[in-house]
């Protein structure tokens, strides 16, 4: 963007202004959508839940933080776990935005204003996944509904119909999904039908549920950028979760790119058919996938937002670029590209024993744990050269010492991460297990 963009002002004396939506942690975790914009001359405006406001007051009022560049931020109340929550709080705030400047952008950082956000993009006439795929990506159940032919044999539940829903169709093992949240909180593998007769009942009243026959095999996820209904990238994360060893389906392990040569066309396919049958206009796109026996992907979810966990970098790792730049670019309008990958990187979670976290302890030379503290705010992971020897980037500890540690149910109860990359798949390998044998979580 060239100079002349700087502090842009329409003819009528109105600021240039874009939105960010979502968690405030996830906003803040994520500093370059916020140096970026403010480079552009852009005024910052962002809208998340009311929870977050002792700490986005207090990380706006320092000036060391990134989120100081945030111009405005509006605080919107609802419950996680009810669609729609957000929707009407999200428009009031933009309407009196929208008189006080020009709003060239928005765009979703986090799963929970999503759909409002497409709601807001459509309403100001800038650019978005569009209406259906706004609202479709936060439904587990319309996801299966535009695609079920990419989608395992499902049954929606809707609230209020759990005791009267016939179950005896069902094939088992089943998994059981809350329909609108995220974060893998409250889904669960479920063996027969009276543990799904009583898991069904654990949930909210209000709650949608999706029951559905579980895949049996690997988990990948997809990255698109999308512009203008074209895929402009496309790339396969391995993942790795704890159901390999429990009912629960936390993330542990992501790697950039995905090795399975063989599935890998496959999986870019069935990901081009789902964005197809979502009449996916602009954005970046996370679908989940599983490939079971008979070798078919199929869909787990998609979301219309940035990826989460340490996926943005892990693709800066892996191809030396951040791709922060390009999903503002399509949200403004602006020619958008990225390279391949030319590195193989990895980010792992470790478990870690209940209790109250005492310490981490590495031993690694040049490298130390990061406490990510009170500010939220993730370190910049410097990409190395294409030929560099496996390298430890990062180790960062994601709870405040004297946390209490629980069992892995959600993502949110993870609590040590690293980042590695090396030139070849069997580097990485060799890696990983040498940082998990130096580094030991001490808990009380």
């Amino acid at each position: 963007m060239t100079d002349a963009r700087l502090d842009a002002r329409i003819p009528d004396g109105r600021p240039e202004a874009f939105i960010l939506t979502g968690s405030f942690p996830v906003i803040r975790r994520n500093p370059l959508y916020l140096t970026e914009l403010s480079g552009r001359g852009l005024k910052i405006l962002v809208i998340t839940a009311e929870s977050y406001r002792e700490q986005a007051t207090a990380a706006m009022a320092d000036t060391s933080n990134p989120a100081s560049q945030i111009t405005e931020i509006a605080y919107v109340t609802g419950d996680f776990t009810v669609q729609g929550a957000f929707v009407a709080g999200a428009v009031a705030r933009t309407a009196v935005w929208r008189e006080r400047y020009a709003i060239a952008g928005a765009y979703a950082v986090g799963d929970y204003l999503a759909e409002p956000t497409g709601l807001l993009a459509d309403g100001l006439g800038v650019r978005s996944p569009g209406l259906r795929a706004s609202r479709a990506c936060r439904s587990k159940y319309l996801q299966r509904w535009y695609a079920p032919d990419l989608s395992p044999a499902s049954l929606t539940v809707p609230a209020g119909e759990r005791e009267s829903v016939d179950l005896a169709a069902m094939r088992f093992p089943v998994v059981v999904k809350p329909a609108s949240r995220a974060s893998s909180s409250g889904v669960e593998t479920v063996e027969d039908v009276a543990a799904l007769r009583r898991r069904l009942s654990a949930y909210p009243d209000h709650e949608v549920v999706l029951v559905e026959e579980k895949v049996i095999g690997p988990e990948f996820s997809v990255e698109s950028l999308v512009q203008q209904g074209r895929v402009i990238f496309a790339s396969v994360t391995d993942k790795v979760t704890t159901d390999s060893h429990a009912h629960t389906f936390v993330e542990m392990a992501h790697s950039v790119p995905g090795v399975r040569e063989d599935l890998r066309e496959g999986l870019l396919a069935a990901n081009r058919r789902l964005l197809d049958a979502l009449a996916f206009e602009n954005g970046i796109t996370h679908s989940e996938w599983r490939v079971g026996a008979d070798g078919r992907p199929r869909l787990m979810e998609v979301a219309a937002r940035t990826p989460g966990d340490g996926l943005l970098t892990l693709y800066q790792l892996a191809t030396g670029r951040p791709l922060e730049p390009e999903i503002l670019r399509i949200a403004l309008g602006e020619p958008a590209d990225y390279p391949p990958a030319r590195r193989y990187t990895r980010q792992v979670y470790l478990e870690h024993a209940p209790g109250i976290l005492e310490d981490v302890l590495l031993d690694w030379p040049g490298v130390r744990p990061e406490w990510i503290g009170d500010s939220g705010v993730w370190p910049d992971i410097k990409p190395g050269g294409p030929g560099d020897e496996p390298t430890l980037r990062a180790v960062l500890v994601l709870q405040a010492r004297g946390s209490s540690l629980v069992p892995l149910s959600s993502s949110d109860d993870r609590s040590v991460t690293f980042f590695i990359d090396a030139p070849t798949p069997d580097g990485l390998d060799a890696l990983e297990q040498r940082v998990r044998g130096a580094i030991r979580v001490v808990t009380g």
